[in-house]
């Protein structure tokens, strides 16, 4: 393998984002949803699974999420003290 290729395999790596999907649990501030994610662990000891939530502040740019829409996120550079993920699509309406 030739280190230019290397260099560009390299790049591709460092340049993957996370991506997540959730639940909108609120929408109250400017351009920005609060979206809960869920995963799923075994826990370490016991071997049971555990559901963690974890709260990401997300940047809405249209501000047309609503509570209880399931989107789909991904991390992005920082844009404020909290925020650290934006919007990719709406997945499914709320009912």
């Amino acid at each position: 393998m030739s280190t230019d290729a290397a260099h560009a395999s390299e790049a591709v790596d460092r340049n993957r984002r996370k991506v997540r999907e959730g639940i909108v649990t609120s929408t109250k501030m400017d351009r920005t949803a609060v979206v809960s994610v869920t995963e799923r662990v075994r826990h370490p000891r016991y071997f049971k699974t555990v559901q963690r939530t974890k709260k990401l502040y997300v940047h809405d740019p249209a501000g047309d999420t609503r509570p209880g829409d399931r989107v789909r996120v991904m991390e992005t550079r920082p844009i404020s003290k909290t925020k650290r993920w934006r919007l990719v699509e709406i997945v499914e309406r709320a009912r």
